[in-house]
């Protein structure tokens, strides 16, 4: 019975905050209503040409006057040969409502243009995969149907990226799975090959056959220590009993492969970003992840960025297909 009891009060707590919210939402728009008609006189002079401006009846127009005087407790027209001129308190409202209908307007298409995404910013943050090169691609196709959305990129590891989800200094993220953070919605995104690239004169690359144990003390470009990525190559190696030499550490792709040509190396990297260079196939060494895309649970997203998640989901599923042949 208690029970019944609390949640009838529930149902009536709330039932009382929605007929005060509607209350008050009527209240402001009859404020504003108001505010409008008094400018549409201080305008153009007379009652008669504000109500024809405004498509209402002379009377319609005169009774509303009256009802913002009557809420001011003061006059704020005065007759004046066959027209109307502002009083002191009159000229004071008009300037002051004057400001507020125009930030109201002001506000209100700005909030229209962000639902039709006509404008807005999308915070998106990613490792080093996903800004080099699952997301470039879907900015780009977004852009050329939204040219007006503009996007804030940042560059960091998963673990980073899912933070800032949280705090929301971006509202999406693209990491590597799996996420353990309650607070984080997750949809995957796409299958990831991690692959060994080399040099074009590298003594691997001109071999047929690489096995394991050809990797031992091998010198590796890495990714930073503490990145899921590295984590995952690392974990992959330690079970197939391999110990490579890792002889830098660096967070780009890009920086990393430009130091695998330049110092004769090899380094593992996204199949994404392996594109034109010698790919080493180490038979039984098989390292995949998965990217996903993560969000705030319970926050809701705006238009921008709701839209930009369905483009960059068949983004990825393209790239990755892509990859695969």
């Amino acid at each position: 019975r208690g029970t019944g009891m609390e949640n009838a009060r529930a149902r009536g707590r709330s039932m009382r905050r929605s007929r005060e919210s509607a209350y008050h939402l009527a209240e402001a728009r009859m404020d504003l209503l108001l505010t409008r008609s008094l400018l549409a006189v201080a305008r153009e002079g007379t009652i008669g040409k504000a109500a024809k401006r405004l498509h209402i009846s002379q009377s319609a127009l005169s009774r509303r006057l009256q009802q913002l005087a009557e809420e001011l407790g003061t006059e704020i027209l005065s007759p004046q040969g066959r027209g109307v001129v502002l009083t002191e308190a009159g000229r004071l409202f008009v300037a002051e409502g004057t400001v507020l209908v125009d930030r109201f307007d002001r506000a209100k298409a700005e909030v229209r243009a962000l639902s039709r995404l006509e404008a807005g910013t999308v915070r998106v943050g990613g490792g080093a995969t996903a800004v080099s090169y699952l997301l470039p691609e879907a900015m780009a196709r977004f852009r050329k149907s939204h040219p007006r959305v503009r996007f804030r990129l940042e560059e960091a590891g998963s673990r980073e990226v899912e933070q800032a989800v949280i705090e929301d200094r971006v509202e999406l993220g693209v990491v590597t799975l799996p996420v353990y953070a309650k607070e984080l919605e997750v949809r995957p995104l796409a299958n990831d090959r991690i692959v060994l690239v080399a040099a074009a004169d590298h003594p691997l690359a001109k071999r047929k056959r690489v096995v394991p144990e050809d990797l031992a003390g091998l010198a590796i470009i890495g990714f930073e220590g503490e990145s899921a990525i590295r984590t995952l190559i690392d974990q992959a190696l330690r079970e197939a009993f391999v110990e490579v030499n890792v002889v830098m550490e660096v967070r780009s792709i890009a920086a990393i492969l430009r130091l695998v040509e330049s110092t004769g190396s090899c380094a593992f990297v996204s199949e994404l970003g392996a594109e034109g260079r010698p790919v080493i196939d180490v038979r039984g060494l098989r390292i995949e992840r998965e990217l996903g895309l993560v969000t705030r649970r319970g926050r809701p997203m705006s238009a921008a960025a709701r839209a930009f998640a369905e483009e960059l989901a068949k983004s990825a599923a393209g790239s990755t297909r892509r990859s695969a042949r």
